[in-house]
C-alpha cells in the first residue's frame, strides 16, 4: 500500500511539473516568436516609409537590422527599382515569382516559406513598394530556443523526479509510522486479549464438565467473571484511545475550577495508599481555573495517581504539586520512588501496551493508562513528560489557563 502511495505520489507531482514546464517554456517560445516578428514588421514599416535611408557610422538604433532588399512597382505592377544588396537581385524569374507570391495573397503583411522571406507591401496613388526581410535568422532563433527548452525540460524533469523521490519518501514516512504503529497495536491488543480468552474459554470447558464439585463450579465462575472484567477494561481504554485519535469526544470543554477537581480525586485515591502502605503528600494552589473537559481531566489525575501508586517504590512518598506557571499555564507534576529509567525508557513510556519492566507480573494493567493521559493531554493543548532522576520518576503536565479577559469579552 505504502508503495503504490509513493508511486501515486511521484506520479502526480512529476505530472504537476511537465505541465507547468510545459505552461513556461510554451509562454517563453510564443512571447520570443511575436517580439522577433513584431520587430521585424516594425523594420519592414519603416523601410517603406523611407526605403533610402542609411544608418550613419556609431549611431544607436532600438530597431533590429536584418538582410533586406526593397522592390518599387509602378501602377501597372511592372518592377521599376529595386535596392538592397544582400541579394542578388539580377534574376528576373526570382523576383516574378515573390512579386505574384505578395500580391497574389492580398494581405499587405505575410510571408513566403519557400524563400524565408517576409514581405510588407505599401500601396501608394503613382506605385506600391514591397519591402521583403530575411527570417533565415529568426527561424533559427526560434529553433535554437526549441532546443534548448527541450534540453532544459528534460534535465529538469530529471531533477524533480530525484526530488519527487526524496518528497515521496518524506510525505509518506507519517503514513508509514502510523501504519506501523496501528500494526503494533493491533498485535499488542490482540496478544493481551488472547490469555483472557483462554482462561474463559478453559473455565467453561471446566463448567462443562460433571465431575466437580459446587466450590470448584464457583472458582471457574469467578475466574470467567474476572477475565471478561479485564477485556472489557481492555476494549474501554482501546475505545478510549480510538475516540481521541479520531478528534472525538463525548463532552464539550466547559469553565472548571481544576485546583477542586484534582483535590477530588487525591480525596478518592487516599484511602488507597493508605492499605498499600504509601504516603501521598499533596500541594493543590487554590483557585487555579481552566477550560477543559471535567471527565478528562479527572481521567488523566486517576491515571497518573494509580500509576504512581502501582509503581512506588517503598522508602518515601508520592507527591502531587499543581500551581500556576507564569500567567498563562499551570504545572501539575506526579511522582515516586521507583527503579531506575533511562531517558529511552522514559520516552517510550507513553507507548500503547509498552512497560518499563518486561517481567513485572500481570496487575490488571495493559500499558495503555499514560497513553491515554498524552492523548487528553494534547487534546487540551498541554504537554506532557517523564523525567527520572534521583531514585524518583516525575510526570509534569503543563496545561494552557483560561485568559480570563478575552472569555469575559466572549
Amino acid at each position: 500500500m505504502l508503495r503504490k502511495l509513493r508511486i501515486k505520489f511521484i506520479c502526480v507531482n512529476m505530472l504537476l511539473v511537465t505541465l507547468m514546464l510545459l505552461v513556461i517554456f510554451g509562454l517563453v517560445f510564443k512571447f520570443t516568436q511575436v517580439n522577433l516578428e513584431q520587430q521585424s514588421i516594425g523594420m519592414m514599416e519603416q523601410l517603406a516609409e523611407d526605403p533610402f535611408r542609411l544608418s550613419l557610422p556609431g549611431e544607436q538604433r532600438e530597431d533590429i537590422q536584418l538582410p533586406y532588399f526593397v522592390l518599387q512597382l509602378g501602377r501597372s505592377g511592372d518592377l521599376i527599382a529595386v535596392s538592397g544588396g544582400y541579394y542578388d537581385l539580377s534574376d528576373q524569374n526570382f523576383l516574378a515569382k515573390i512579386i505574384d507570391s505578395a500580391i497574389s495573397s492580398g494581405r499587405s503583411i505575410g510571408t513566403i516559406e519557400e524563400y524565408n522571406l517576409r514581405y510588407c507591401r505599401v500601396i501608394n496613388p503613382m506605385n506600391q513598394r514591397l519591402v521583403f526581410v530575411d527570417i533565415s535568422s529568426e527561424k533559427a532563433t526560434l529553433k535554437s530556443l526549441m532546443e534548448t527548452c527541450a534540453l532544459l525540460g528534460l534535465l529538469s524533469m530529471g531533477v524533480f523526479f530525484g526530488i519527487s523521490l526524496l518528497l515521496a519518501r518524506w510525505a509518506v514516512k507519517p503514513v508509514d509510522k502510523a501504519w506501523q504503529q496501528q500494526k503494533q497495536f493491533v498485535a499488542d491488543a490482540s496478544h493481551e486479549l488472547k490469555t483472557p480468552l483462554a482462561v474463559i474459554m478453559t473455565n467453561a470447558q471446566m463448567l462443562e464438565q460433571p465431575d466437580f464439585q459446587p466450590e470448584q463450579r464457583s472458582q471457574f465462575v469467578s475466574g470467567i467473571l474476572t477475565m471478561s472484567r479485564q477485556m472489557r477494561s481492555l476494549v474501554e481504554d482501546m475505545l478510549e484511545l480510538a475516540r481521541a485519535d479520531s478528534g472525538q469526544s463525548r463532552e464539550d470543554m466547559v469553565q472548571l475550577d481544576y485546583s477542586k477537581l484534582v483535590s477530588d480525586c487525591v480525596l478518592l485515591f487516599e484511602p488507597v495508599y493508605y492499605e498499600k502502605g504509601l504516603a501521598l503528600e499533596t500541594q493543590v494552589e487554590p483557585g487555579i481555573s481552566l477550560e477543559g473537559r471535567q471527565q478528562q481531566l479527572r481521567q488523566l489525575t486517576d491515571i497518573l495517581l494509580d500509576n504512581a501508586g502501582k509503581y512506588s517504590l517503598p522508602g518515601g512518598p508520592v507527591a502531587l504539586h499543581l500551581a500556576r506557571q507564569g500567567s498563562r499555564h499551570c504545572l501539575l507534576t506526579v511522582s515516586n520512588p521507583a527503579a531506575e529509567m533511562s531517558r529511552e525508557e522514559c520516552r517510550d513510556i507513553f507507548k500503547r501496551f509498552y512497560r518499563a519492566d518486561k517481567a513485572r507480573s500481570r496487575d490488571g494493567s495493559y500499558g495503555l493508562g499514560l497513553s491515554i493521559a498524552e492523548s487528553i493531554v494534547q487534546a487540551h493543548g498541554g504537554k506532557i513528560s517523564c523525567e527520572y532522576a534521583q531514585g524518583k520518576i516525575c510526570f509534569s503536565v503543563v496545561l494552557p489557563l483560561r485568559q480570563s479577559g478575552m472569555a469575559d469579552k466572549g
